[in-house]
């Protein structure tokens, strides 16, 4: 049995857990000013909220940096002070990370939007072009209601993905810097002593087609395309082997 199966697991949304300057906030130091009480509570492991940078338009499900601390839960030395803290008190701390999509704010989507000729972030992102003159690129549905897709300002007839807000733009897992890129996350984090990943709608990072659903569908439509495909079974396990096996973690 591994260790994260012997603990009892306790999820922080950090916004308002613990507002320890009484700015309107919780904060990475709230959390760390009651790890006693969690303790005495029998948690073994805190699942964090998303804590990164974000414009919070989906309350940090929409991140704009993955290597640093939105400013609102306080800075990168609160964080590692937290996993020094919880270590002393033999609990584990586990992110919450959200590789499906960006914050349309993130330096890679801001760079890739420009669609310029050898910018390598241009295929960061599922950017197609129209079938006809002002229709999207297909008839999916964004999981938040509504279009999946959005025209990207500047660009005729171009549109990204989203399969959540407008504000999230759907990465491209077709793409192998993108996944050098997700690794490279998840070793910065393991790296600073944290013990594991709880991954938001990570069954839906792989889109095996890009075709036109089933137009009857009230909900869910192109979800046969993108949901639990092959696709995203082998890059777990790729990234399962590459990262993951050289840590004591889970995913």
């Amino acid at each position: 049995m591994k260790e994260f199966q012997k603990r009892v697991c306790y999820q922080i949304y950090p916004a308002s857990f613990k507002d320890s300057n009484n700015d309107g906030w919780g904060d990475i130091n709230g959390i760390i000013s009651k790890l006693d009480y969690l303790k005495e509570l029998g948690i073994g492991m805190i699942w964090l909220s998303p804590i990164y940078p974000s414009p919070m338009d989906d309350m940090g499900y929409d991140i704009s940096d993955y290597k640093n601390i939105n400013p609102l839960f306080g800075t990168m030395d609160d964080f590692e002070n937290l996993v020094k803290e919880a270590k002393k008190k033999d609990i584990l701390i586990v992110l919450d990370l959200v590789i499906n999509h960006t914050s349309t704010e993130h330096r890679w989507f801001k760079e890739a939007q420009k669609q310029e000729p050898g910018n390598k972030y241009n295929d960061y992102y599922i950017f197609r072009k129209s079938t006809k003159k002002g229709k999207n690129p297909n008839n999916w549905q964004s999981c938040f209601s509504g279009d999946a897709w959005e025209p990207v300002k500047g660009l005729e007839d171009t549109y990204y993905m989203h399969l959540f807000c407008v504000s999230q733009a759907d990465l491209n897992y077709h793409n192998e810097d993108v996944i050098l890129e997700v690794e490279d996350i998840l070793k910065f984090w393991l790296d600073k002593g944290v013990y594991g990943f709880r991954c938001d709608v990570i069954n839906n990072i792989y889109k095996s087609s890009l075709k036109n659903d089933n137009p009857l569908l009230l909900y869910g439509r192109g979800a046969k395309y993108y949901a639990n495909q092959e696709g995203m079974f082998q890059i777990l396990a790729r990234i399962r082997k590459e990262v993951l096996d050289n840590y004591d973690t889970f995913l």
